[in-house]
């Protein structure tokens, strides 16, 4: 079990031991921190044929939950393609839950990620919450529980799964996987190890080093946007963009009053430094279109363009690029 999830765990377990697990459970979670994981087990707990050894792992309900193999469990995502969860999935999800158990016990819905409901699909869970069937639970997992209505979240009991240290993420993939390149995937990605489950670190990691280092030379004004651009565009896009994310995100970290600031970031009135040609104002603002932008690489658009337009605002004003 990933230790920084053992708390929720222990009280998910103490829960059900006690017969005392909700029937809706939100787990709001940091991305890629174990919110599926933890929805999973609570799963688990629920379907064990042996409810005061909770999960014992070795009776049928455990092995089939285990395998997404159970009867009486029902997962709910995006489908291919799609970024959004359909109010079809959840009207079949309803239908699925006011059903009689096959085992003659609980029935588990796990909707992941849950802030991927439009406010209809939302509002097509509302009767299982409001009348819940006995033994019935259901499991929403979001990292941004604003994004649902406030009809769901008044609904649901709340678990956090927050961020693990780099140190607790390393040891986690380490004893899982083996040894690796965990510690400079996790500097690409962030904390967000259950993101490299089952992913190859060595190229993260060298992806995330070239992509720095471009960075870091178009702000010192040695290379050139657009053909870094063009190079983004057909090489992992949006790991690219994850990349400049974090890279932004520790300058902007960096305080004011250290005096270590790189004068690329030196922010006029707000930061001031040799040089400077980026302020904290704008510097906020191109993190934000790096985000959004990361977020939508899945509908037709020029990323060529679309990653030229922000690799530009990073660059010096006035400032010649190396041939």
């Amino acid at each position: 079990m990933p230790e920084w999830i053992a708390p929720q765990a222990a009280a998910l377990t103490g829960a059900a031991r006690a017969g005392r697990l909700p029937h809706a459970l939100l787990v709001h979670e940091a991305p890629g921190a174990g919110g599926d994981w933890l929805a999973h087990y609570a799963a688990r707990l629920a379907l064990c044929q042996h409810p005061a050894e909770a999960p014992c792992g070795s009776c049928t309900g455990c092995r089939r939950a285990l395998a997404w193999q159970h009867p009486d469990l029902a997962r709910v995502a995006p489908l291919e393609d799609s970024r959004q969860i359909r109010i079809e999935q959840l009207r079949e999800l309803s239908a699925e839950l006011a059903l009689t158990s096959h085992a003659g016990g609980y029935k588990v819905g796990i909707v992941t990620p849950a802030d991927a409901m439009n406010r209809f699909a939302a509002n097509a869970l509302l009767k299982t919450l409001e009348e819940p069937p006995a033994r019935t639970l259901l499991v929403l997992v979001a990292t941004q529980p604003s994004r649902l209505p406030p009809t769901v979240l008044s609904r649901c009991q709340r678990l956090t799964v927050r961020a693990p240290t780099r140190a607790q993420a390393v040891a986690w993939l380490t004893e899982v996987r083996g040894a690796g390149e965990w510690e400079a995937a996790l500097a690409v990605i962030g904390e967000a190890p259950m993101l490299l489950f089952e992913a190859d670190p060595k190229p993260i990691a060298q992806a995330g080093a070239e992509s720095r280092e471009t960075l870091a030379a178009i702000a010192a004004g040695r290379a050139d946007p657009v053909a870094a651009a063009e190079r983004w565009a057909r090489n992992e896009p949006a790991l690219r963009l994850r990349c400049f994310e974090n890279w932004l995100t520790e300058r902007i970290r960096r305080s004011p009053g250290t005096g270590n600031l790189m004068p690329e970031v030196g922010a006029g009135p707000y930061l001031p430094g040799p040089g400077a040609f980026l302020n904290i104002r704008e510097l906020f603002g191109l993190l934000d279109e790096v985000r959004e932008l990361r977020t939508a690489l899945d509908v037709p658009l020029n990323r060529a363009l679309a990653l030229e337009a922000l690799l530009r605002r990073l660059a010096p004003r006035g400032a010649g690029v190396a041939a």
